[in-house]
């Protein structure tokens, strides 16, 4: 297994600890086990941590394939599954918190599961798609909108009061509904399968 491939499995590594750090642990338990007292002090710092730490190592697999010619077909099936992960952990997690309402998670876990399921049916045909510019670009702006709403709208509350992160988030769904459309209509007609 190559660099870039190993960097992204370490990405899908730190998903159960994002979860762990933002899970909201019962007082009792958190009395009697002094890391969970801390966890529900600070996890959520510790949760935007390792999101943006997770969302940076996607940048980095894709220069260490690109660099390194490790470009392979289990990195093009692992690199957005990863990316899938981390999206779909971060916004269930912000659900369960009130932090965005269920319907924006449903959108854009659907439009995941649609693609999924394209990339399935390409494997099935002995393709790998890889994502097409509009993923990649509604992939940043949903790193940048989660952790806008994990912040709690942070540092723009102290210069607003206009709901920066909100808006952000709502632009991150209609460009992942978008960009879903596209990547639908493009890769169907590649793999010409009727609609």
């Amino acid at each position: 297994m190559n660099l870039a491939n190993k960097i992204t499995i370490a990405r899908i590594g730190l998903i159960p600890l994002f979860i762990l750090a933002l899970q909201p642990y019962p007082s009792w338990m958190a009395e009697r086990i002094e890391l969970l007292h801390v966890v529900n002090q600070y996890g959520l710092y510790a949760a935007i941590a390792i999101f943006v730490l997770a969302s940076a190592t996607d940048k980095v697999d894709g220069y260490v394939a690109r660099k390194y010619n490790q470009i392979t077909n289990l990195g093009k099936l692992l690199d957005p599954l990863a990316d899938k992960l981390l999206v779909s952990a971060a916004l269930i997690m912000m659900v369960q918190h009130d932090m965005i309402p269920s319907w924006i998670a449903v959108v854009i876990i659907g439009r995941e599961a649609m693609v999924s399921g394209i990339r399935i049916l390409a494997a099935a045909k002995g393709t790998a798609l890889a994502a097409d510019n509009h993923g990649k670009v509604k992939m940043v702006l949903q790193v940048v909108a989660i952790t806008a709403v994990l912040l709690g709208n942070f540092p723009f509350s102290y210069l607003t009061s206009f709901p920066v992160d909100r808006t952000i988030m709502m632009a991150a769904v209609v460009l992942t509904a978008y960009s879903g459309y596209k990547y639908m209509i493009n890769n169907y007609r590649k793999l010409q399968l009727e609609i």
